[in-house]
């Protein structure tokens, strides 16, 4: 089993390295779902990280129909990253009908030749499954990340199982959303062999005055740091 671990902060690439993961989906803004961490963020987790980094393009929150403009400089984005070291990136876009984007997903392809690329979640989003798993197929695509298009992958289990039976090994099927020392081995029983989670935890700020009332945005609270938890990686890891 291959444990990925998806984070947004230096502390936290220390912290599951530490516990055992596999490899990194390095990104900016998990509250947002993953975004594109900035290029420090990527410069030092290549120069400092023991294990792959596969980085986020994802440039903003919401839905994954990109315009003309978004696609290219996504594409530039991945040139720049490969020339940085990164060993793989995480792509996905959507037509307005919930089809794969070919257009952008060949772009992306192209660019990243020489590194690894993962299809994230966007596939929970497509209208049917079965074609866009075939279609993702026929391009440089290492493993789709999905919930079996529910919210959780234990929810999604069902599809988890029906999709890593259908790609017969000619992509992986890894599954995320929900993932915990829970549930992590109902999960491989049905045959993934990979498994996507954040471990998601706080640790106190190091202000020594905080402003309890004060926030820098909706999605955050200054008194508390959002980072990787050890011990929810740990559980899993040692799992396996």
């Amino acid at each position: 089993m291959k444990i990925e671990v998806c984070i947004d902060n230096i502390e936290s690439l220390h912290t599951a390295i530490a516990a055992g993961a596999d490899r990194i989906e390095l990104c900016s803004a998990l509250a947002l779902g993953g975004l594109t961490p900035s290029l420090g963020l990527i410069t030092q987790a290549v120069a400092v990280s023991s294990i792959p980094i596969y980085v986020m393009i994802r440039p903003r929150d919401g839905d994954f129909v990109f315009s003309d403009e978004e696609i290219h400089f996504m594409e530039h984005e991945i040139h720049t990253y490969k020339q940085l070291g990164v060993n793989g990136v995480v792509i996905g876009a959507l037509n307005p009908d919930a089809t794969i984007n070919e257009d952008a997903l060949r772009r992306w392809t192209t660019a990243a030749q020489g590194v690894g690329v993962t299809f994230h979640r966007a596939f929970d989003l497509v209208a049917n499954p079965l074609e866009s798993l075939e279609l993702l197929c026929h391009y440089s695509i290492e493993r789709i990340l999905t919930s079996g298009l529910q919210p959780t992958a234990p929810e999604g289990k069902a599809m988890i199982k029906y999709l890593v039976e259908t790609a017969q090994n000619r992509l992986s099927i890894m599954a995320g959303a929900g993932v915990n020392d829970n549930n992590a081995l109902s999960l491989a029983n049905i045959g993934v062999t990979e498994l996507h989670l954040s471990g998601k935890g706080q640790r106190i700020s190091n202000m020594l005055h905080q402003h309890s009332q004060i926030s820098m945005g909706t999605e955050s609270c200054d008194d508390w740091v959002s980072i990787t938890d050890y011990d929810k990686v740990k559980k899993i890891v040692r799992l396996f």
